[in-house]
């Protein structure tokens, strides 16, 4: 709570959320309006200490209307998908109320909201960033308006990938049953405790945005692809039961060579679909086929690879290989002098490459392929942020100026 504002009381809170990353892909829906899938989905929450969205929600009886700042600029609360989320948790505020809560502040619930959300990492770049936002907004609201429950559900029909970013560890989406999509919901299958020695490198080909956004997308793969349906019929559920399997078993190869199946199989309904969609560009197809030859020259699958709608590479592997692996990458990629800091994340010590591996490897170095590498590993679903000096938005409930 804040202090008093001229006679204003002004409610704050700040939250951060986590990117998740699928390895069984989401990909179409059966409801447009509620962000119905047609398949269930299991994914990786990655750790908010490399990756994250911030939000800030003040909340006051003098603001005129609700506002949104998104990464410093002012964006279009209007949105469908936005007033979904507010409207719901709003709704799920009034109903505690009714229903003799205790806490819930009355008063607060005609107040108009001002939110601000800024990601430490860039937007559109085929980076997740709907899901960890939309996970953002409602988690910061639900605290806001003393909203408790299934809250994966409203994130959900924020952006559908949003409702396993509500979790940390490994996360399923269950499709559900029913038309009002009260079942269509978000679990966590492991804690980000449960595999210690799972790592991951998220491989940055380019931070344009992608040409075709995943929500046009997927619908036209629905309306048009014969595979998809396939896939969704009778490929997911069997893989969803092996992936859940892999994960309590703590079986890589399974996990491994069950990830990269699925996004092949993803992109392969991506080239189904008609017109065809390309997310994968030609530095892409470079990553995979390095991940098999480096996997081929150890006769054992060490590496895994997954790509969502974009170019950039996720890369799954075991904390004994994460040296190895990154020196590789290195190798075929070689840091450009001016890209910065080329290694973001969690540190990772350089080594050498034995003659033997680079010679079984046997690419063509490419230049400029990817600007840099993020490494991080599972990590924890959304949480408060306690340091008043985190918010974003000022005691006028304006964004505060950027540094």
């Amino acid at each position: 709570k804040m202090p008093e504002d001229s006679g204003n009381k002004l409610t704050m809170v700040t939250c951060s959320a986590p990117v998740n990353i699928a390895v069984i892909k989401y990909w179409g829906k059966r409801d447009e309006e509620l962000i119905l899938p047609i398949n269930s989905s299991l994914s990786v929450t990655l750790h908010q200490d490399q990756l994250k969205t911030t939000t800030t929600v003040a909340c006051s009886r003098s603001f005129q209307e609700d506002c949104i700042w998104l990464n410093g600029k002012e964006e279009d609360i209007t949105q469908p998908r936005l007033q979904s989320c507010l409207r719901e948790i709003r709704r799920l505020a009034r109903k505690r109320r009714s229903d003799g809560e205790a806490d819930v502040d009355a008063a607060g619930l005609s107040h108009k909201v001002h939110i601000c959300s800024v990601n430490n990492f860039p937007t559109a770049a085929g980076l997740a960033s709907s899901a960890a936002g939309y996970a953002c907004l409602v988690y910061t609201l639900s605290r806001v308006m003393g909203v408790e429950g299934e809250l994966s559900v409203v994130s959900r029909q924020g952006s559908g990938s949003a409702c396993r970013s509500m979790y940390g560890g490994f996360v399923q989406w269950i499709m559900g049953q029913q038309g009002d999509g009260k079942d269509s919901l978000a679990q966590q299958v492991e804690p980000e405790t449960h595999w210690p020695e799972l790592r991951v490198l998220v491989l940055v080909v380019s931070s344009e945005r992608k040409p075709v956004g995943s929500t046009s997308g997927m619908q036209t793969s629905v309306e048009t692809s014969s595979l998809l349906k396939h896939r969704a019929d009778s490929v997911v559920p069997a893989r969803m039961k092996e992936m859940i399997e892999a994960v309590h078993k703590r079986d890589f190869t399974a996990f491994a060579e069950l990830t990269m199946k699925d996004s092949n199989q993803f992109h392969a309904t991506c080239l189904d679909t008609y017109p065809p969609i390309f997310y994968l560009n030609d530095v892409s197809r470079h990553v995979i086929n390095l991940v098999h030859r480096y996997n081929r020259h150890y006769r054992e699958t060490k590496v895994a690879y997954t790509f969502d709608a974009g170019p950039n590479a996720v890369i799954y592997t075991l904390q004994q290989n994460v040296e190895e692996f990154v020196q590789v990458v290195k190798h075929l990629f070689p840091p450009e002098i001016n890209g910065g800091q080329f290694l973001k994340g969690l540190p990772v010590a350089p080594t050498t490459l034995s003659e033997e591996l680079k010679q079984a490897i046997g690419m063509e170095p490419m230049v400029k392929g990817i600007s840099y590498i993020i490494s991080t590993k599972a990590g924890p679903g959304p949480r408060v942020v306690e340091d008043p000096s985190e918010h974003l938005l000022g005691s006028d409930g304006l964004p505060k100026e950027s540094a």
